[in-house]
């Protein structure tokens, strides 16, 4: 059974809420240096973890007629998979422990949390890029 194919109304449902999903993972490393809120696991993983396997959905679901428009082999996508991976390294090793001291009260967590929201912004373009511009097809 196919929930939806390449440009239907489940397919593009899909792809609103994987784009929205990334747009709450990232608003508070894009937010982070106008503030010093911390933002716990719940929210920042959780949308990453959602986003990054949305993207699955959207690719799985991008079918016309028999043959997927958009294959996790294709290299473009292969390689925002391995950003989407990175993404969370930087997550759980930089941001999430800077944000944990800086609840803590220590103020060397702020260091930390602002390098990962550093290698975040970057890592966002990169994988905005492979979206957009789908290089080599």
């Amino acid at each position: 059974m196919i929930l939806g194919a390449y440009l239907d109304t489940p397919y593009n449902l899909v792809l609103l809420v994987h784009i929205a999903a990334m747009f709450v993972a990232f608003a508070p490393t894009l937010s982070y240096p106008f503030g010093r809120a911390t933002h716990s696991m719940q929210v920042h993983g959780t949308a990453l973890a959602l986003g990054g396997l949305l993207g699955f959905g959207v690719s799985g679901m991008s079918k016309v007629g028999d043959e997927l428009v958009f294959e996790v082999k294709d290299g473009w996508l292969a390689a925002a998979v391995l950003v989407w991976i990175a993404m969370n390294g930087v997550l759980h090793a930089l941001i999430l422990p800077g944000e944990k001291a800086i609840a803590e009260g220590d103020e060397s967590g702020a260091q930390k949390r602002l390098l990962g929201s550093q290698i975040m912004v970057g890592l966002l373009v990169v994988a905005v890029y492979l979206m957009v511009f789908k290089p080599g097809t």
